[in-house]
């Protein structure tokens, strides 16, 4: 196995796993990077080609200070779609958490032919309401990300795990360090301006749509809503809080191989 650590127009990229299997994206939540897929990487990489992507101004995707600028959900999936071109991969499996999610749903909409599988996990096709993601840019500006960052344990996690896992959540905590508040501007510019709701019937892969019983950040709703709305998708819930995939990593990593090998 190999390991392709590298950056292609800015956007940093780190590709492990079986060189030819089929291609598997992954791309993270606001505010960390790739190093939140951990608990999965292992058992991707037995079955695939794994494309693990940093939004711009996140963790080596960096961003000149004072470049923010006004970026929409589709700026990020060409992002994406352009490490795809960069290693000549044509299809791939898709899988995204929060907003991960949101630009997995996008590349679906606006490149229905670069998705095999797709796997949307605690994340929805709008994001309201507008004035949330308003006073994150506000706040980033004025204060700058600490105080934002200091509310993620509380939302992303319940209080059992925090108990449970004291390290675990630090390690999540410390991927922060790797943000720019220039790339935090242009994600939740995304995040307020996406809106797929209408869109949702235009999703032709097979999809999986993950969402938890705990989940504050995106609930159960925006979940029900996407699963609704894409032809033959499928649901599973699981009982965690926003990371999903780390709080129930297990149940998470088995439900997306499952998926994506049947």
């Amino acid at each position: 196995m190999s390991i392709e650590n590298k950056t292609v127009g800015g956007i940093h990229y780190v590709v492990s796993g079986r060189n030819h299997a089929p291609a598997l994206v992954l791309l993270h939540p606001l505010g960390v990077h790739s190093g939140s897929w951990q608990a999965q990487l292992a058992e991707f990489e037995r079955f695939f080609r794994v494309i693990r992507i940093d939004l711009r101004g996140h963790g080596g995707s960096r961003l000149e200070p004072g470049e923010s600028r006004a970026c929409r959900m589709e700026d990020l999936a060409h992002d994406a779609l352009g490490v795809l071109d960069a290693l000549g991969v044509e299809r791939a499996h898709w899988c995204g958490l929060s907003i991960g999610g949101a630009i997995a749903l996008q590349v679906a909409v606006i490149a229905p032919r670069r998705v095999i599988r797709l796997v949307l996990a605690n994340t929805a096709a709008s994001f309201p309401p507008v004035s949330m993601c308003e006073e994150r840019i506000e706040t980033a500006r004025s204060r700058g990300l600490a105080p934002l960052f200091a509310a993620i344990p509380e939302r992303w996690f319940t209080a059992g795990f925090r108990e449970r896992e004291p390290a675990e959540i630090e390690r999540i905590i410390g991927l922060f360090t790797d943000t720019q508040m220039e790339g935090y501007i242009e994600a939740c510019g995304a995040l307020r301006e996406v809106d797929l709701r209408a869109r949702l019937v235009e999703v032709q892969a097979p999809t999986l749509v993950i969402g938890s019983t705990q989940d504050v950040a995106t609930p159960i709703e925006r979940s029900e809503e996407l699963a609704e709305g894409i032809t033959g998708a499928d649901l599973i819930v699981l009982d965690s809080a926003h990371l999903s995939n780390v709080e129930q990593a297990a149940e998470f990593t088995s439900a997306v191989v499952d998926f994506l090998r049947d």
